[in-house]
């Protein structure tokens, strides 16, 4: 009777035990030059697919405030920002940009058009004056995670300055200190002389210190007129009449798309990272002074991080890899047993879903009344329900700014009259499913979006490298575009 091949491997296997030997068939009559041996695999970092969107403000945006015309430069500008981002985002130099590098590229873009309400295109308060604001947060990777900047008036791209508080506050919050000169404080001391050496332990700086500390990172300062546009000076008079009139708000109209959102991008990189970059100058005729949501640390913008035992929102998947990996020699004594067509390889090892261990991570950009995202902690709630409830985040998001959601019911009875509870979200979540020693067993991740008003400016790039822009639910698509490479739609 012929041996089985199973049965021959498994004699040969015997034999070099009895000798102590893990070579190749042909030298089992020689001395072992070493001894058979498993070598446990290390756990390989996840590897994800690279994801963006952008928005550029939500609110009373409606077929009859964007004429054709408008619409048309809105969806150019949007699908130019992100196949641009899109193409960074994949280009290395040399290594590819990280999820924070990715949303403030994208961010910077927005902010120096002045279609949106950040930097160039930033509303004016009561007072004809633009204070900007903006805010980073990663999910993991950074000290401090997050920043907020507020009350600007000479920084040109202001989330270029909150990152670079950021980057910097893992100096900042590290144990060696910074000797500076203390000055002796003066009712007199002008703002400019500020003692300002860093941005310290703080996650959000407001106005003439977070400008000082702008200046300290070599960011780009600017006179207030850059800030001004023909546009946004006209919608600041128009309603600041029609409220004299006692006609309306100051800050919204049921007739007219007055900015109350911001513009922002969310990030994920391929170690799995999110981060989202939010800027903005705020709800058009705003009290100078006021603060909203965008620079505040889970109002506006969030990104979190966490740990989960199995994978309750997908069934279990296979390991790809092998759970034990042979010594060379003792592949070598195997490929020997084996006809030549073959090669080792693995076999995937089932693995039960109760051994599954799941990191999920999701990043929020907010737009809308800030107002409202305030008194509803709006971003952290999305990621909160998302955690501790058991859902997707998708899923999360809408029950925070979906129809109906909480944002709209913040309101009460002041829905559709004042612009509160308006607003819309962007986001992504990734998941990594890994089993019981680490291995990487699925990753994937959701483009997430949603909004309870009339439009939302929003572009992201699909799983199959597709790009999309819309401003309401259901866009005229425009097919057969190309923007540098990416396919449109």
């Amino acid at each position: 009777m012929i041996p089985s091949l199973l049965e021959t491997t498994s004699s040969y296997l015997q034999i070099a035990e009895q000798r102590g030997s893990t070579t190749s068939l042909g030298s089992l009559g020689n001395p072992p030059p070493h001894n058979m041996e498993y070598k446990q695999q290390k756990p390989a970092p996840p590897r994800v697919k690279p994801r963006i969107i952008i928005h550029g403000g939500a609110g009373n945006i409606t077929p009859a405030s964007i004429p054709p015309d408008l619409y048309a430069e809105y969806r150019a500008s949007l699908l130019t920002i992100i196949s641009k981002t899109n193409s960074y985002m994949h280009t290395p130099s040399p290594t590819f940009p990280s999820a924070l590098e990715t949303a403030t590229f994208a961010v910077t873009l927005l902010e120096n058009s002045p279609l949106y309400n950040s930097g160039h295109g930033a509303v004016f308060t009561r007072d004809g004056l633009n204070e900007l604001e903006a805010s980073i947060m990663v999910s993991r990777g950074r000290a401090k995670r997050a920043v907020g900047v507020m009350g600007l008036r000479h920084v040109k791209n202001p989330i270029l300055l909150a990152r670079a508080i950021l980057e910097h506050g893992d100096a900042d919050l590290g144990a060696k200190t910074t000797t500076t000169t203390t000055t002796t404080p003066t009712p007199q001391k002008q703002q400019s002389d500020l003692n300002v050496p860093s941005a310290q332990g703080h996650s959000q700086i407001h106005g003439a210190a977070a400008e000082q500390l702008a200046k300290k990172y070599g960011l780009e300062l600017v006179e207030p007129e850059y800030f001004y546009t023909r546009k946004r000076w006209d919608e600041h008079i128009r309603a600041l009449e029609r409220e004299k009139r006692g006609e309306g708000l100051g800050s919204w109209s049921s007739d007219e798309y007055l900015p109350q959102g911001t513009c922002g991008a969310i990030a994920l990189d391929a170690d799995g990272v999110v981060c989202c970059a939010t800027s903005t100058g705020g709800l058009t005729n705003k009290l100078t002074g006021r603060i909203g949501d965008t620079p505040t640390v889970g109002a506006g913008f969030w990104a979190e991080e966490w740990t989960e035992e199995g994978d309750p929102s997908s069934s279990s998947g296979e390991d790809g890899s092998p759970a034990v990996e042979l010594s060379g020699p003792l592949k070598g004594l195997i490929a020997d047993c084996l006809p030549s067509l073959f090669i080792y390889a693995p076999v995937p090892v089932p693995v039960s879903g109760g051994l599954l261990r799941t990191t999920r991570s999701v990043a929020i950009s907010g737009t809308g009344n800030g107002d409202s995202f305030l008194r509803t902690t709006a971003a952290r709630t999305v990621a909160a329900i998302a955690r501790f409830s058991g859902v997707s985040s998708a899923v999360a998001v809408t029950k925070v700014t979906g129809p109906d959601g909480e944002l709209q019911r913040s309101a009460g009875k002041r829905w559709g009259k004042t612009g509160e509870g308006e607003g819309g979200m962007i986001g992504i979540e990734c998941v990594v499913v890994r089993d019981s020693k680490g291995n990487v067993v699925e990753t994937r991740s959701e483009i997430l979006q949603d909004y309870n008003c009339g439009g939302m400016f929003r572009a992201w790039v699909d799983d199959d490298g597709q790009a999309y822009a819309r401003i309401w639910r259901e866009d005229q698509q425009v097919l057969g575009l190309s923007i540098g490479g990416v396919k449109l739609g």
